[in-house]
Order: structure tokens, then sequence, then C-alpha cells
């Protein structure tokens, strides 16, 4: 396993235990859900379903993305958790991924 798949499996593992904590504490469905949808993409990403040359380059895009939407969110509500958190490790994780050059 290489150091960039390691950074995307950790990414991924917060993303879908954010969702599991924002089900099992607020009873939220549609955080659980869509926590699992954005993960599906970045799982067939570490796999190599879009190709080695490729999969890289949907990973960085995907959080990319889900970095602008925590973001926003993080700037419209003015609180720290959840979508701060996740607005930083979508950040750690696009510049550790860019630092790693998996191309």
């Amino acid at each position: 396993m290489t150091n960039f798949n390691i950074v995307l499996w950790t990414y991924i593992g917060l993303l879908v235990t954010g969702g599991l904590i924002g089900f099992l504490k607020a009873g939220s469905k549609a955080s659980l859900i869509a926590s699992c949808l954005c993960a599906a993409p970045l799982v067939l990403a570490a796999l190599d379903a879009f190709g080695h040359t490729a999969s890289p380059k949907v990973a960085r895009v995907l959080i990319g993305i889900l970095f602008g939407m925590f973001a926003y969110r993080w700037w419209g509500k003015r609180k720290f958790m959840p979508s701060g958190l996740m607005a930083l490790a979508s950040l750690a994780a696009s510049v550790l991924m860019a630092g790693l050059g998996e191309d």
C-alpha cells in the first residue's frame, strides 16, 4: 500500500465515521447517507477502479469538491464541528496527496 492510499483510506474513514456519528448522535439519516455516497467513489479510486493514472486524479477532484462544500458550510454556520473539522481534514488530505504525487 502506497502512502497515497494510506492518506486516501484515512480520509475515507474520517468521512464515514463523521456520517456515522451524525446518525448516532442526532439521528441524521441524511448525514450517514451523504457520507457513504461521497465515500463510495473515493473507495473506487483507492481500489484503482478508474485506472492507475486516473484514480489519483479522481480522488483529488472529489476531495477538492468536498473541501469546498465543508468550507462553505463552516463559513455559513460559523461552527467548527463538524464541517470545520472536515474542511481542515480535506485540505490536509489534498496537500498530502499533492506532495505524494501518485500520477
